[in-house]
């Protein structure tokens, strides 16, 4: 009789040991994917996003729950920023993200719409690849720069075609700059340049402000190059954070 009850007794152990072991390896990860943009000397530009799609560092896929709807790029500038798909993983990292584009994506051009041509995008979707370790019982984040500027080539035939700059921003490990300039009604370039020389650039928006996002954590040299006949002005050793704002406020140009 005591064998019987020690038999059991170790059976139930291993049972219990099976259940904990299986319920840590369906350990499940929240994740979020958001997109934002650059300004861009457009009037629109809209982008037709139909899935978001993760692969996993286990060889897994998963089909995000996407907020199917055509996009304009342009009303996500400067600090906007629109989640477009979210779900629960079961894998803790992310090595690459597939944005899947449908056919209503457009370009408006003083006051005039034109279709982007986007083959490869509808073909296979826009492949990211991303190197994110995500953590348990928290908000996973991935921000999607998807760069219009860059992005919109303009065809000899005064066509437009999609060839997409998107780039991934770790929002936990990285952190922004933010500021304006106080001459309003002009164009300006701002660029970024880290200590390694690695260089970040957007283009004031029609309020005079900017945005860079994705910076990682150290010391930056800040450019504002305006067009003729201001000129530019360089500020140095301006830090950086991660998951931080750094606020530059109004500039006052040369």
């Amino acid at each position: 009789m005591k064998k019987l009850f020690l038999f059991v007794s170790v059976a139930t152990t291993l049972l219990f040991i099976s259940c904990n072991d299986n319920d840590s390896q369906a350990q499940s990860y929240s994740y979020n994917v958001k997109m934002t943009d650059a300004p861009a000397p457009y009037d629109a530009v809209y982008i037709d996003v139909q899935g978001v799609e993760v692969k996993t560092s286990d060889g897994a896929t998963y089909d995000l729950e996407t907020e199917a709807q055509v996009y304009n790029l342009l009303e996500l500038s400067n600090g906007v920023t629109v989640e477009i798909a979210s779900d629960e993983i079961q894998s803790a990292y992310v090595t690459q993200i597939r944005l899947i584009l449908g056919e209503n994506n457009s370009i408006v051009v003083n006051g005039q719409t034109y279709p982007l041509s986007t083959p490869s995008a509808q073909q296979s979707g826009l492949k990211l690849l991303v190197n994110q370790e995500l953590d348990a019982n928290v908000q996973n984040t991935i921000l999607i720069d998807f760069d219009a500027h860059s992005s919109i080539v303009v065809e000899g035939n005064g066509s437009y075609s999609l060839k997409p700059v998107l780039r991934e921003v770790n929002v936990q490990i990285t952190g922004s700059v933010s500021g304006s300039i106080s001459t309003t009604g002009i164009n300006a370039t701002v660029t970024a340049i880290s200590a390694t020389g690695e260089e970040f650039t957007t283009i004031v928006d029609e309020n005079s402000e900017f945005q860079l996002l994705g910076l990682a954590p150290g010391t930056y040299t800040i450019s504002i190059t305006p067009e003729a006949p201001l000129t530019s002005l360089t500020i140095q050793n301006i830090e950086v954070m991660a998951n931080t704002e750094t606020n530059l406020e109004a500039l006052i140009l040369p």
